[in-house]
């Protein structure tokens, strides 16, 4: 009969110990008093005294230690207080026994296991039985009085990492797995598990039985979440599920609260956090002493619900005290709002604060933190507030918005279906979005579509090459990159047409500017200084003018005092009076050759000396506007514009945004899609984005299981053919021929075939093709 050892008032308070080395597993003694700490390079004992931890063991012995010494786990038998196990790295299960009298504490070493052990497991009553699980898939049970293992467990998996004894059922524990699956055996029979399900979408790290709950099993694993399972009914069924933010690497129940747990996480997330699965949104206490990530946690007894102790990589041990935790309730915000679908607004928060004056018969009556004093409190117990979440009644109020009002989502649906991602060129996607943003009343969207095209396109695209000609009226059209040598091209296109009709112009106005070459008030003649490359051929701009017989000619000046700047298409040779002659203001003959333009087709053109930038600007110049131009979108809430914009720029500019950043336009956009059911734009969205997690979506849940359509059995291999059978599974019902490609059947009596078959049929027929004499129905 097992004597137990209850331990009314565990003293101590929170302390600590730095380690020589990081810790990977610690388990405490029944009495409450030593721990063991065990990792790749320390395996130690510490003794639990009131001021602080005390090393009293080392059992790392000899100069050489073995791989024997570098653990994976450990564990403290509860009934014998001096045997300990240690699962090693290198396959070894060795048993460790204290009493022994010289230094090597060793005591038997089990070598059956080929890869890692990662876990071992003493029975609860059992005292000679342990129970070891490995990375090749083994489970083994060992009877401490023999050398060898007394049976073999096979869990079909590739690693098992964690085992436990059930508490309460002498013969039954649990092994979980990799591949997701968590098993329950009974050791009277290792041929074949007892019970098998799914726990988990990816490894399950760890498993814990409740000490009081018969047939509660916590689980967690890599999906970040920890569940309760309900063993006791014919079927597994899920009865709580905590998520968190981190892979779980550790679950522990309280002792003596029924609701709560512990659990520490693998990597990123350095806190323990204790769980009432009651409510799994918020931790009940985190303890956040750890600077790196937490390997093991153990309640100090197993029936003190007060003191918990840790060992991280950080190379410390703690214990920790449950009234120096933090509670992040405190700190949660007790108001919410949020918006819905169609506009409607949702706003919940405290009811003392949503109430109004209370009623007359409340008027003056003090509350009680007990509870209501006005009704009978008989034998009535007083929990223990600091044990409890804090009980909030909220009230929630719904603002809809009315019909056709400007926060409906008609315009989001309408742009989804109507943006043109992929299939055109860049300029024709732009150009196509910004005509979709302007028919839908959005002129900004439609505007930034429009730069990105004059940014982003190249000028010599010949889909747009029409941009690139000037008008009738000689006004200058919108061109797509920023190049000053086109509109230089343009305008000589223009010059040489008009130069053999306006040669006549040119030379009465040079005798005119002979005659008046001295102006009042100077000395000389005039001088006209230009820069080296000024005074170019075609710049000059010279305003035809009307030479009457009757009237005086009459002059006019260029509407810009210098010519625009540009690279020389057709260079004469050199104007020789201007290098010899400075002071002469003739105009040479190669000048004569300009054009004169006409009032009507002339041009205002900027002169500036030297330009800023170069002649055509890359599109890397424009990549911090955009970016901040998406940023902008984001943070107004409009990821729709955002990912548009990102998806159909592509490479341009998605190494200027940080995958983060990438990835949460693109969830919140996939989830706006899909709550508006817009399946095929959210996998077109998903499809095209080059973000990994978000590419990975498509490659998850799709798994479509097919049975033959003669035997209706399970398909089992990839092809027509089953393999049961030996028959072709998809036979099209009207031309008899295997489907290749797809197939469509009734829901009600399975036969189909190819879809333009099926369809053809059933407007002539409404029975089945097969001859079944169902009444089929295409939808």
């Amino acid at each position: 009969m097992e004597k137990m050892t209850r331990v009314s008032t565990v003293s101590g308070h929170t302390m600590f110990c730095h380690l020589d080395a990081p810790a990977n597993a610690i388990s405490v003694c029944r009495d409450a008093t030593q721990v063991v700490v065990a990792g790749r390079n320390i395996f130690k004992i510490y003794g639990l005294e009131e001021d602080g931890f005390t090393e009293r063991l080392n059992l790392r012995v000899g100069r050489k230690p073995s791989l024997n010494f570098s653990c994976a786990d450990v564990m403290w038998h509860q009934m014998e207080e001096n045997l300990l196990a240690t699962a090693a790295t290198n396959g070894a299960v060795v048993t460790w026994n204290l009493a022994r009298s010289c230094r090597n504490k060793q005591e038997q070493l089990f070598t059956e296991h080929k890869r890692t052990v990662n876990k071992v497991c003493f029975h609860p009553t059992e005292v000679y039985m342990l129970l070891s699980g490995s990375q090749d898939g083994f489970m083994k049970c060992f009877d401490l009085r023999k050398k060898e293992s007394v049976s073999t467990f096979s869990g079909q998996s590739e690693s098992v990492r964690d085992v436990q004894f059930s508490i309460k059922d002498y013969f039954t524990f649990a092994a979980s797995f990799e591949n997701g699956n968590v098993q329950l055996w009974d050791i009277r029979r290792p041929d074949r598990y007892e019970r098998m399900f799914t726990a988990h979408t990816g490894p399950v790290f760890c498993c814990d039985w409740h000490p009081e709950d018969r047939g509660w099993l916590a689980t967690g694993g890599r999906d970040k979440m920890v569940k309760v399972w309900d063993m006791s009914t014919n079927r597994v069924k899920e009865i709580y599920c905590v998520q968190t933010i981190a892979s779980v690497a550790r679950v522990k129940w309280r002792p003596e609260r029924r609701y709560h747990l512990a659990t520490c996480s693998m990597m990123v997330d350095h806190n323990i956090y204790v769980w009432d699965v009651r409510r799994p949104f918020i931790p009940f206490a985190t303890f956040e002493e750890h600077k790196d990530v937490t390997t093991g946690i153990v309640w100090r007894h197993q029936h003190d619900p007060y003191y918990l102790l840790s060992g991280s990589k950080d190379s410390t041990l703690y214990q920790h005290m449950f009234k120096d935790a933090s509670r992040p309730v405190d700190r949660a915000n007790p108001e919410g709002l949020c918006f819905g679908l169609f506009g409607d607004l949702a706003f919940a928060a405290k009811e003392s604060l949503m109430s109004g004056p209370s009623s007359a018969g409340d008027v003056g009556r003090k509350t009680y933190p007990g509870g209501d004093r006005r009704y009978p409190i008989f034998f009535f117990k007083k929990p223990d507030v600091r044990e409890q979440f804090a009980q909030v009644s909220s009230a929630l109020s719904v603002f809809e918005s009315e019909a056709g009002s400007s926060v409906g989502m008609d315009w989001f649906i309408n742009t989804a279906q109507s943006y043109l991602l992929s299939g055109k060129p860049f300029a024709e996607l732009c150009e196509h979005n910004a005509q979709v943003a302007k028919r839908l009343n959005r002129p900004q969207e439609s505007t930034t579509w429009t730069m990105l095209r004059i940014m982003f396109s190249e000028p010599a695209n010949p889909s747009l090459s029409s941009n690139h000609n000037l008008n009738k009226s000689g006004n200058l059209p919108l061109v797509n990159s920023f190049s000053m040598k086109e509109m230089s091209a343009a305008l000589n296109e223009r010059n040489k047409e008009n130069r053999q009709d306006n040669l006549h112009s040119l030379e009465t106005n040079l005798n005119n500017n002979d005659e008046n070459e001295e102006t009042e008030g100077s000395e000389g003649q005039a001088e006209y200084l230009f820069g080296d490359a000024e005074l170019d051929d075609d710049d000059l701009y010279s305003m035809e003018h009307d030479n009457h017989a009757a009237e005086e000619p009459e002059y006019l000046l260029p509407q810009e005092a210098f010519p625009l700047r540009h690279e020389i298409m057709d260079h004469p040779s050199a104007p020789e009076p201007v290098q010899e002659r400075p002071e002469s203001p003739h105009v040479s003959g190669s000048e004569t050759e300009n054009t004169c333009l006409t009032s009507t087709e002339s041009f205002s053109l900027i002169s500036v000396s030297q330009l800023l930038f170069s002649p055509h600007l890359p599109p890397k110049f424009f990549c911090p506007i955009v970016k901040e131009m998406l940023c902008f979108y984001a943070e107004q809430g409009d990821v729709q514009m955002a990912v548009s914009v990102l998806i159909v720029l592509g490479d341009r500019i998605r190494k200027e945004i940080d995958e983060l950043t990438q990835e949460h336009w693109y969830m919140s956009y996939i989830d706006l899609l899909q709550r508006f059911e817009l399946w095929n734009v959210s996998n077109e969205v998903i499809k095209l984005s080059t973000c990994g997690p978000i590419m990975c979506l498509n490659q998850t849940s799709t798994t479509l299981h097919i049975n033959c359509s003669n035997c209706k059995r399970p398909m089992s291999n990839k092809g027509w053919i089953c393999d049961r059978c030996h028959q072709c599974a998809s036979v099209c019902a009207v031309c008899h021929h295997v489907v290749k490609g797809l197939f469509v059947w009734c829901q009600g009596c399975s036969h189909g075939g190819h879809l333009e078959h099926v369809m053809e049929w059933l407007k002539q027929s409404k029975h089945c093709p097969a001859g079944c004499g169902h009444l089929c129905e295409y939808t």
